[in-house]
C-alpha cells in the first residue's frame, strides 16, 4: 500500500470516530424475569434427574445383591425323639439347625439325657439356621423308695402327689393302708413294703401299715345331766368320746337348754371314742336372744379320729369357734345356742364340710 493511500485511510477512521454519537448507541435489553424462570425450570429438571438416577442406582444394587447373595437353603428337620442328646446335636449341626434345649423330669427310669419331645417334629421342612426346640429328660424325680416309717400317712400322700403332679404314670403308688393299734399317734406309718432303698425301675406300689393310735387308752364318761349347752361343748373338747345328741321340747320341770338324760355305763371308764347318747330339753323359742338347736351332719368313716371344728359367723362381729374336737366319722351331732342369723360352718381337717344359717 502506498503512503498516500494509508494516510487517506487513517483520516477516514479519525473522521468516523469524530462523528460517532454515543447517545445514539443502542444497548440490548436484558429480560431478568425470563432468565430467572429458565433457571428455576432447569433446577427442577436437574433435581428430578438426580433423584431418578439415585433410585435407579439403588434398585440396581438391590437386584445385583439379591442375585449374588443366596438365602439359606431349606432342610428337612431330623427326627431325634428318643435319641441321646449328643447324637441329636450332631444331627442338628449337620442340617445347620440350632437346638433350643429345655429340661424336664420324665416318668420312665433310664430316660436321663434322652430327647422326649421336639418342635417342629421330624420331617418338617425349615430354612437352614432355624431353631428346633428339644425337651431333654433330667431323669426321674426319684429313683428309689424312701423311708416313710414314722411319718404321717396324709403328709406322705400329699408329698407324693406334689412330687408327681402332672405325671401320667406316678412312680410310687400308695395301696389301701392297713390299720392296727399301736403306741404311735394315729395316722403314723409303722411299717412299709417294699423297704427303704428299693430301686425303682417301674412304677412301685407301696403298702403301709398305719397306727390307729393306742388301744389301751380309756376315757371317763362325764355326767352331763343338767349341763347347759356351753358346758357340754367344753366337755366335748376335753373328752375322747363320741356324743350322739337328740332333743325334745322342754316340758314340766325340765330346764330349757340343758341335758335331761344320758346313757349310763356299768364301768367308770370306756374305750376311747365310744358312742355316748344324751338328750337335751330345748326351749320352744329364742332365750335371751339365742336360738337353740343341734347341728347334724354325716362324715366319712375314718380309720382314726380326725380334727373337726364348728365355727359361728354372726351377722355382726367376728367369727368365733364354738367347739373343736376329734371325731372318728359317721353321724356327728353338736348342740348350739347362738343368735338368729348366725352362720354355722363345720370344718373337717381344716376343710369346710357343711354350713347352715340359724333361723
Amino acid at each position: 500500500m502506498k503512503m498516500s493511500q494509508l494516510k487517506d485511510k487513517i483520516k477516514n477512521i479519525l473522521n468516523t470516530i469524530r462523528n460517532f454519537d454515543i447517545h445514539n448507541l443502542k444497548v440490548p435489553e436484558i429480560n431478568y424475569h425470563k432468565i430467572l424462570a429458565d433457571m428455576q425450570s432447569n433446577g427442577r429438571l436437574l433435581v428430578f434427574t438426580v433423584t431418578a438416577a439415585v433410585i435407579v442406582m439403588l434398585l440396581s444394587c438391590i437386584v445385583v445383591f439379591s442375585i449374588n447373595v443366596k438365602g439359606p437353603e431349606k432342610v428337612m428337620v431330623p427326627d431325634v425323639v428318643g435319641k441321646d442328646l449328643p447324637a441329636a446335636l450332631i444331627e442338628m449341626q449337620v442340617k445347620e439347625l440350632y437346638p433350643k434345649i429345655q429340661l424336664r423330669y420324665s416318668d420312665k427310669p433310664g430316660d436321663e439325657g434322652k430327647i422326649l419331645e421336639q418342635s417342629p417334629s421330624g420331617g418338617a421342612i425349615r430354612k437352614g439356621y432355624s431353631r428346633v426346640s428339644l425337651v431333654v429328660s433330667r431323669g426321674v424325680v426319684i429313683d428309689h423308695v424312701e423311708n416313710y416309717i414314722g411319718q404321717n400317712l396324709d403328709e406322705v400322700r400329699l408329698k407324693l402327689q406334689t412330687l408327681f403332679a402332672g405325671s401320667a404314670r406316678p412312680l410310687i403308688v400308695i395301696a389301701a393302708p392297713q390299720y392296727k393299734a399301736d403306741a404311735a399317734a394315729a395316722g403314723t406309718i409303722i411299717e412299709q413294703d417294699p423297704p427303704e432303698g428299693t430301686n425303682i425301675s417301674n412304677p412301685v406300689t407301696v403298702h403301709f401299715i398305719v397306727s390307729r393310735g393306742p388301744n389301751f387308752e380309756n376315757t371317763r364318761v362325764p355326767d352331763l345331766t343338767g349341763s347347759a349347752v356351753n358346758d357340754v361343748l367344753q366337755q366335748m373338747a376335753r373328752s375322747k368320746l363320741t356324743f350322739d345328741f337328740t332333743s325334745h321340747e322342754a316340758s314340766g320341770n325340765e330346764t330349757p337348754g340343758t341335758v335331761v338324760s344320758e346313757q349310763k355305763f356299768t364301768e367308770e371308764f370306756v374305750q376311747n371314742y365310744t358312742h355316748v347318747s344324751a338328750e337335751f330339753a330345748m326351749p320352744s323359742g329364742p332365750v335371751n336372744g339365742n336360738v337353740y338347736g343341734i347341728f347334724e351332719d354325716t362324715l366319712t368313716m375314718y380309720p382314726y379320729p380326725v380334727p373337726v371344728k364348728l365355727t359361728a359367723v354372726p351377722e355382726e362381729g367376728d367369727p368365733y369357734t364354738l367347739v373343736s374336737f376329734s371325731h372318728p366319722g359317721g353321724q356327728i351331732t353338736i348342740p348350739y345356742a347362738v343368735p338368729a342369723g348366725t352362720e354355722l360352718i363345720l370344718s373337717v381337717v381344716e376343710k369346710e364340710h357343711k354350713k347352715i344359717t340359724v333361723r
